[in-house]
C-alpha cells in the first residue's frame, strides 16, 4: 500500500512551491490598467450615447436651443464615466485581458 501511495504521491518541490506575491510595480501596472481600460469604455459609451442623442428633440419650455446643445455632450461624458464605473457594458474588462497579455503579465 505504501508503494502504491509513493507512485501516487506527488512530488515534494510542487508541494512546498509557493506563489510569489506581487511586486508592488506589478501591482501599479495592474492598476493602471484597469483605469485606462475603464477609461476607453467611459470614451466609447459617451460616443454611443452621443449618436443617441442627436436625434432626440426636446421640445419646450424644457429644451431646445444653443445651451441644450452646448451642454448635451457633457451629458453625455457623465452619463457614460458613471456608467464604465458601474460596470459599463463589459468592454473594460476584455481591453484590461488584452493590455495585460500585451505587457507579458498573468491575469
Amino acid at each position: 500500500m505504501s508503494d502504491l501511495v509513493s507512485a501516487v504521491a506527488l512530488p515534494t518541490n510542487l508541494l512546498t512551491a509557493t506563489a510569489q506575491p506581487p511586486s508592488p510595480q506589478d501591482l501599479a501596472k495592474r492598476a493602471d490598467i484597469r483605469k485606462t481600460a475603464q477609461e476607453f469604455e467611459a470614451s466609447f459609451l459617451s460616443v454611443m450615447l452621443q449618436e443617441m442623442f442627436d436625434e432626440v428633440e426636446v421640445g419646450a419650455p424644457f429644451g431646445g436651443g444653443q445651451g441644450e446643445q452646448m451642454f448635451k455632450s457633457f451629458l453625455s461624458d457623465a452619463m457614460a464615466k458613471q456608467m464604465a464605473k458601474a460596470g459599463g457594458v463589459g468592454l473594460s474588462d476584455t481591453v484590461a485581458k488584452e493590455m495585460l497579455k500585451l505587457q507579458g503579465l498573468e491575469e
